[in-house]
């Protein structure tokens, strides 16, 4: 009996070859309850023909007995494999699924929707690249979606697709998707995130998710699985902080020592130096291995073996990094939480801290605020519950080597384990910046240290001034939340422009939204919120320009500083001295009505107190002065003092 030589398909490992260079896409669909997620899901892969004949016929069966489309395939259920999720038709745990086409390799992440598990939202979401967040066209943006939307862009997720589900039940028009983007889009202004996407489809349907929606002829923007093949993702990696942490030492014989791990980011290259920590020791790097063999490179996120030119102590928990380039090495940081456990976090607990690949004690030694996920206020707060998110600080008797989320997600994040029960208790993104609090009681010739001598322009603000033909001035306008006073700088700087000044007002809600947005409104942080709009404020003048700078800057203490840092003959205190009823009935955020009820602390004027100027340089009573009025007498003061 003969023996067949094998037989092997044409084009096959080619094939393979081709498959193997197909960039990988991970996303996640999140939304509000019902919002068709796992529906849209479902028939994103039956469409782009990524089921098997084994999972129809199960999705079939499935259908018959749980669907709830009337007898038609229920999609949904291909993703909701718990027996709880069906029976409830809503999605508990995370479901993954894994389909391809000729462009792309997809993970997809299908996410719960209702609030109670948010904290598996972000569990999906902490190793995604994108964000599908469904929208109920019938309902608009829900407390839900934004929730979604704030978790996913905290996590380090850098795009998001708004698809604005269920057209069907609204007959397809542009004025319901035209709606929903608007609404998004004024949320999404104040989050962290610059590639938003709005997809119009219909999930039940099939419409806009494989082909171009036939029956929304205004939409002009191509299908999801279009976008999702084309949206670029390669810019997203770090591939310039070398970072590899050690998880393994293996030594298989007596003469290899290598250490095993994860390109957390960089790029590692045979020959260069690097730095142990947190020893910080210095070698070279001799060779790089992995299962087919010794590498001269090596990329996130690959797996493998490096050997060193040196005899190194190092264990689990040690992290190799570029000399110039290291990340910061502390015993304590600040950071963002998201709260996982049934039982409140309070200040001053002690957990197991899991950062890379190293295990440490670590206390959560204060709570700065919590964020309302709605409005994205900052809440005053002594414990966090289950799905909260809140600023704190964590400390550690171990040196960790970090980086701020937003510069490196792997040596950024965290989580947070129970000490008895070894359960996840929290995840945790660290913020770049210190706290407010431990600036502020230092002074600035210990910030500046020995090594630091600033330079000075050679270009004279006086030649400035005289080149713009005006006198640089900060005028600073103070007084109660809702008083006036960005009402009157916008006003009168609409004055001074249209009279060929260079004006800038600073606003301080504004500020709040970019350069201030790490602060909260605690004492110490407000005084920080202070200090740094003098400080840009004094830039402006220093540059000839007139400032207008409206915040509430509550003590006299506060704006001493300011009158420091910006100078005493270039500042000018003016008091917005509207009565608080006045601004109570002005306030038709209810600030003040949220205050007076607990919902919200620390608000000038209830529960913080508010000191009025003793002598300011202008009173404006603007609980009854007209705007046009108090410009002109700004303007006169000014003009009188040979300003303007």
């Amino acid at each position: 009996m003969s023996t067949a030589p094998p037989v092997t398909t044409p084009g096959f490992e080619s094939f393979l070859a081709a498959y193997q260079q197909r960039d990988l896409l991970r996303l996640l669909t999140c939304g509000s309850v019902d919002d068709g997620k796992s529906t849209l899901i479902g028939r994103l892969l039956h469409d782009s023909n990524s089921l098997f004949d084994d999972q129809m016929a199960a999705l079939e069966k499935a259908s018959s007995k749980h669907g709830t489309t009337g007898g038609d395939i229920d999609f949904a259920l291909l993703l909701d494999g718990l027996a709880a999720e069906r029976e409830q038709g809503i999605t508990i745990d995370v479901a993954y699924r894994y389909f391809s086409t000729p462009r792309r390799k997809f993970i997809i992440a299908d996410t719960p929707g209702h609030v109670q598990y948010t904290r598996n939202m972000a569990t999906g979401s902490s190793n995604c690249d994108l964000a599908v967040i469904l929208v109920d066209a019938r309902k608009g943006v829900v407390d839900q979606t934004r929730r979604h939307a704030f978790i996913a862009t905290l996590l380090g997720v850098r795009h998001l697709v708004l698809a604005v589900n269920k057209m069907d039940l609204v007959d397809y028009r542009q004025e319901v998707f035209e709606q929903v983007r608007e609404q998004f889009t004024d949320f999404a202004s104040r989050l962290q995130v610059s590639d938003v996407h709005f997809i119009p489809v219909s999930a039940l349907a099939g419409e806009n998710l494989v082909r171009p929606a036939s029956r929304m002829p205004w939409y002009q923007g191509g299908s999801l699985l279009a976008y999702l093949e084309s949206v670029h993702i390669a810019g997203d990696r770090n591939l310039v902080d070398l970072r590899f942490p050690i998880q393994i030492v293996q030594r298989p014989s007596a003469d290899f020592r290598g250490f095993g791990g994860t390109v957390a980011s960089g790029i590692l290259r045979r020959g260069a130096e690097v730095v142990a920590l947190p020893s910080g020791r210095r070698s070279r790097i001799r060779s790089i291995h992995t299962f087919d063999g010794e590498l001269e490179e090596a990329f996130p996120p690959q797996s493998v073996t490096v050997t060193l030119e040196d005899e190194l102590d190092l264990s689990r928990g040690a992290m190799l990094v570029a000399p110039g380039n290291v990340p910061h090495l502390e015993h304590s940081f600040e950071a963002m939480l998201v709260w996982m456990a049934e039982e409140p976090m309070r200040p001053g607990a002690s957990y197991v801290f899991k950062h890379t690949t190293a295990v440490a004690p670590a206390t959560v030694s204060d709570l700065r605020y919590r964020i309302n996920v709605s409005s994205l206020h900052r809440e005053p707060t002594d414990q966090l519950e289950l799905n909260d998110i809140g600023r704190v600080r964590i400390e550690s008797p171990r040196l960790i080597a970090w980086d701020s989320y937003r510069k490196n997600r792997e040596t950024g994040a965290f989580i947070l384990i129970d000490r008895l029960t070894n359960a996840t208790v929290a995840a945790g993104t660290i913020l770049e910046r210190e706290p407010a609090e431990m600036r502020l009681d230092r002074p600035l010739a210990a910030d500046a240290g020995a090594n630091v001598r600033p330079q000075a322009s050679r270009i004279p603000a006086s030649d400035r001034a005289r080149l713009l033909g005006q006198k640089p001035v900060t005028v600073w306008l103070t007084g109660l939340p809702r008083a006036g006073k960005s009402t009157v700088a916008f006003a009168f700087e609409e004055r001074l422009f249209a009279a060929g000044h260079k004006v800038q007002v600073l606003d301080g809600e504004g500020l709040r939204l970019g350069l201030n947005s790490d602060l909260g409104f605690s004492h110490p942080d407000r005084r920080e919120h202070v200090r740094r709009t003098a400080e840009v404020a004094r830039l402006f003048n220093d540059q000839g320009f007139v400032v207008l700078a409206a915040l509430v800057s509550p003590t006299l203490e506060d704006r001493e500083l300011a009158r420091t840092v910006i100078g005493a003959e270039r500042f000018v205190e003016v008091h917005c001295s509207a009565p608080l009823e006045i601004c109570e009935a002005r306030d038709t955020d209810r600030l003040f009505e949220r205050a007076r009820s607990g919902e919200i602390g620390n608000v000038t004027g209830i529960d913080a107190p508010y000191e009025a100027p003793t002598a300011p340089d202008l009173d404006l009573p603007t609980g009854h002065e007209e705007t046009a009025v108090s410009v002109e007498r700004i303007w006169r003061l000014l003009a009188e003092r040979g300003l303007l």
